[in-house]
Formats: structure tokens, sequence, C-alpha cells
């Protein structure tokens, strides 16, 4: 692994985390994808070649000359990285590649079969219907007469840990810095959202299924204090989990579905204001790119300026905001998101490598525990630049 200050990573190092992604995540990945849609030899075969190109040393092979997004993808760097063995391919851009290459393998966009057919929608769908679900939803009737500062925490921080901890933990205990949030300035994103008497808020998910459920839980109460949620997915199944329009409308009505009358009332609180455009969807292509925040597209920079917030949510949306580099972990998060063209703030639980924002003593201290804290899953971030 180098130790050049800021360096790309990269995920051709034997044992690092982004080897262990490609060599280990990605063929469990592909095994449950054949194992739970019945893909025919054409797709079956072709989603083999793609894992053995990516994890034997393979060079990046384009997509195919009438694919329709063929020179978009050229012009975020596939013409640089193409022909490279995948290891020397910034992770970011490499892993983003992966699941496109994975859709094309699939058929997802060719005419045939499995057109608009989502590898990961069986393993979605089972998840939003679990009885974890159920028990989760059922928590929310608990948090009728809360002190409204002890509610938006709540919905704030079971967002921030998704399927992790669910409102009812967020009831029950009051171990915040034992529970692993690192970072917490949500008194910051408060007052960023109150700032103005009808806000505008963007919101740019990250998980659907479970983890996109406390999401909307806190849009509804986003929407109480703002005039304008838009929510922000990804244009086409992506990440194995990132959400879609579709996951957002499965979502919302697995709320409404529900037979606590929390959970209903806040699904049927969401549909109308999808109905009237308070809550608003947004698929940009960009945000299923290879690339960072930094190179936001004009339209997206005009949307985002545009807000009075911005809450980005999830790791692989984090590593997007402040770069996939190798930061030094005690880089000031405001440094990082000086591109950012209005006030955000980051709702990331750390899953890879990249982390900036932390103090020294902290960093120290994790360090010391010998274990592999930025990739654990274990700790938190609530991170705001107000500007």
């Amino acid at each position: 692994m180098t130790s050049e200050p800021n360096a790309t990573i990269l995920s051709g190092v034997p044992g690092s985390f982004p080897w262990r992604v490609f060599h280990e995540r990605h063929p469990e990945l592909v095994r449950r994808v054949l194992a739970a849609v019945p893909y025919g030899p054409r797709e079956r075969a072709a989603v083999e070649r793609l894992l053995a190109e990516s994890t034997g040393g393979g060079a990046l092979e384009p997509l195919p000359a009438d694919a329709h997004d063929h020179a978009r993808w050229r012009a975020w760097g596939g013409e640089r990285w193409y022909g490279r063995p995948w290891g020397e391919v910034p992770f970011l851009w490499a892993e983003s590649y992966f699941y496109r290459r994975l859709l094309e393998a699939t058929g997802y966009f060719r005419p045939g079969a499995w057109q608009g057919v989502d590898p990961f929608g069986p393993v979605k769908a089972a998840e939003l219907a679990g009885p974890e679900v159920a028990e989760e939803l059922a928590a929310l009737d608990g948090l009728k007469g809360l002190p409204p500062q002890r509610w938006r925490s709540a919905a704030l921080r079971s967002a921030l840990w998704g399927n992790r901890a669910d409102l009812s933990f967020q009831l029950t205990t009051a171990l915040q810095d034992a529970h692993g949030l690192l970072v917490d300035d949500s008194e910051l994103l408060w007052s960023a959202v109150e700032r103005t008497g009808h806000p505008r808020i963007c919101y740019v998910a990250d998980n659907a299924g479970r983890e996109l459920l406390p999401d909307l839980v806190l849009i509804d109460h986003l929407l109480d204090r703002a005039c304008q949620v838009v929510l922000h997915v990804k244009p086409y199944p992506y990440y194995v989990s990132d959400a879609t329009v579709r996951d957002v409308v499965a979502a919302v009505n697995r709320l409404r579905e529900e037979g606590t009358s929390a959970a209903r009332r806040i699904g049927e609180r969401l549909r109308s204001a999808l109905a009237d455009e308070s809550l608003v969807l947004r698929s940009h292509p960009f945000l299923s790119a290879p690339l960072p925040f930094a190179e936001l597209p004009d339209e997206l920079r005009a949307e985002f300026a545009a807000a009075h917030l911005t809450i980005v949510k999830g790791d692989l949306n984090y590593r997007r905001l402040v770069g996939d580099r190798r930061w030094d972990p005690t880089t000031p998060f405001a440094e990082r998101v000086a591109h950012f063209p209005g006030p955000v703030a980051a709702l990331r639980t750390l899953k890879s490598e990249v982390v900036v924002g932390l103090t020294a003593r902290t960093v120290a201290e994790l360090d010391a525990t010998g274990r592999d804290w930025r990739v654990s899953g274990t700790y938190g971030l609530i991170q705001v630049a107000a500007g």
C-alpha cells in the first residue's frame, strides 16, 4: 500500500480493502445474483467473464459500441482507463464500472427478456418484506408525544445508521458516543434547515430497502420544515442496493401498508407529497458516474446551489463528496467540500478507507485499538459545512 499523502486509492494492492472488494465481495455478489435470478446461458457466461476479467489481472474492456452510454463512459474516463489492468485503475472508477458492466452482462439495457430486470431486485424485495422491518416500523408508534428535539434526534440517527440501528434503539438508549458517532454536527444541520422559514432541501440517497425507510421517515420530518425536499436517487441499479425511483415507490408503499398507525400515516403523507411535488424525485446520470462531486455537471451544480442544504447520505456518496484518496483523517471536512456549490451535510457510516474531519486524539485512540476501524461499519459521522 502506498504511503504517498493524498494518493488516489487503487484496487490492485493484495490484501488491501479495495482488493478484498474485488476478490472477495464481488465473487460472492456474482454467486448471489446468479442464484437469485434465472438468467440464461448468454447472461450467465457474460457475468462470469466479467468476474474473471476483473479479478484475474485482465484489462478493462470498453462498453459495446451500441451501448446507450458508450460515449458518456468514455468521456467519464474510459478513454484513459480502457485497456489498463483493473488493479491500476482508481478504485472509485473501477468499482463503479464493475456495476455498469454487470448490468451490461445481465442484459439490463439490451432489448430482450431481461431488459429492465434489476439483478439485485430479489434481495431488495426480500429485505423490505422481512419481519425485522415490521418490528422497526412498529417502533414509530412509540415516538408519539416525544419532545420535538428528541424526535428529530431519533430520526436523524436512525437515518445515519440505517439497518444497523432502528428507531426503537434510539428510543431506548442515550449511548450516542458508545454507538460510534465520531463527529456530531447535528445541531449545525438543524440550524441550516431552520435558517429560513421555508427552506429547499436536497437529499442524495444511498441504499434501498430497509435502509431507505428511515431516510423517508427523516424526509417526512424535514417536509414539516421545508417548502420542498428533492430526493436524488440512482438512475439504474447500482452498488447492489443503491436506491432507484422504483425502490422509493416500493418503500413508500411498504410504509402505507404497515398496520401500525404512525408508519401508515408517514407513508400517506409521503405519497401526497410526491403527488403535489413538495417531495420531488430526481435521477441524474451523474449520480452513477465514477467521478467525485467536485466534477458535478452544471445542471446538478445549479440544483445544489439553489438548495438551503444538501444532505449526502452513505459511504459511496461520502467518497465522492470528499474525494476517494488517502487523506490525512484530520483534514478539515470544510476544506474537502469547499468545491460543493452550497451548504452540505454528510450522514455516513464508515465502510471504506476515506475519512476526514477527525481530531488527532480520536484518530490515535482508534488506531490504538488495532482494528480496521475505517471499514468496520461500526463508526459514523454527521458532518456539516454550512458555508
